[in-house]
């Protein structure tokens, strides 16, 4: 696809905050047509540095909580602030995904970009921890790694040249976050597919010097990315009533 509103966040400045596969080109085709209202209220659900939270304020008139539990939220607002954006359009939190600090019933929606299978894995979490506090009919978008079949039984040597079995174990295909997401009494699965976005937001993260995405360089340049891909999730919550 064209990625027609990242293009103007491919500057050193914004890429030196990824921290991972681009995520601002992942969240361009995660919400590719969506049904979020017009100046919604939306967490950003591990907001990492922030770029994702300007991404959603700037290009779609979002309120943005910048949600994240390693990022500092005062290095997080001098960003907001040198991007132009107010306090009221984003509002940085520090925030433990198992424990978020907000009023039941707050965000018209969520999106969450290469963060929620680190806690979303519990099948309980969608339900108890989440869903609280997004009002009925609400939205939550979700792009997340993943694997194109689930391979942990007989992990390729390719993969473990960067990451241990005990990391990979993040990563899932469709089929088992169909699974897990069926299991929840709060939510209606409206799709989950696999992303166009691999191979483009795994390049950009991979020329960067980041210590991390050198150490991703070795399985990557072996040939890992083919059995990867990113995973879109959207889901919303049923009313109360139904």
């Amino acid at each position: 696809m064209e990625y027609v509103l990242s293009k103007k966040y491919d500057t050193p400045e914004c890429m030196a905050k990824i921290m991972g596969p681009n995520p601002i080109k992942l969240e361009e085709e995660l919400l590719l047509n969506n049904h979020i209202p017009k100046r919604a209220v939306v967490c950003d659900l591990g907001s990492g540095q922030g770029l994702t939270s300007v991404f959603l304020a700037r290009e779609y008139g979002f309120t943005v909580y910048a949600a994240d539990f390693w990022s500092d939220p005062a290095e997080n607002r001098a960003f907001f602030d040198d991007m132009g954006l107010s306090r009221e359009q984003i509002v940085p939190v520090k925030a433990d995904a198992n424990a978020l600090p907000f009023e039941k019933d707050f965000f018209d929606a969520v999106v969450s970009t290469d963060s929620y299978n680190y806690f979303g894995r519990d099948p309980a979490y969608l339900d108890q921890k989440l869903l609280p506090f997004v009002k009925d009919g609400g939205l939550i978008y979700i792009a997340i790694p993943g694997m194109k079949q689930d391979l942990h039984e007989n992990l390729p040597p390719e993969l473990l040249l960067s990451w241990t079995p005990e990391q990979l174990d993040y990563l899932h295909d469709v089929v088992y976050w169909k699974h897990l997401l069926e299991q929840s009494g709060g939510a209606n699965i409206l799709s989950i597919r696999q992303m166009e976005s691999n191979e483009e937001v795994w390049t950009d993260w991979l020329r960067q010097e980041n210590e991390y995405a050198v150490g991703d360089r070795k399985s990557m340049e072996a040939g890992a990315g083919r059995y990867l891909n990113f995973i879109a999730i959207v889901l919303q919550k049923k009313n109360k009533t139904n």
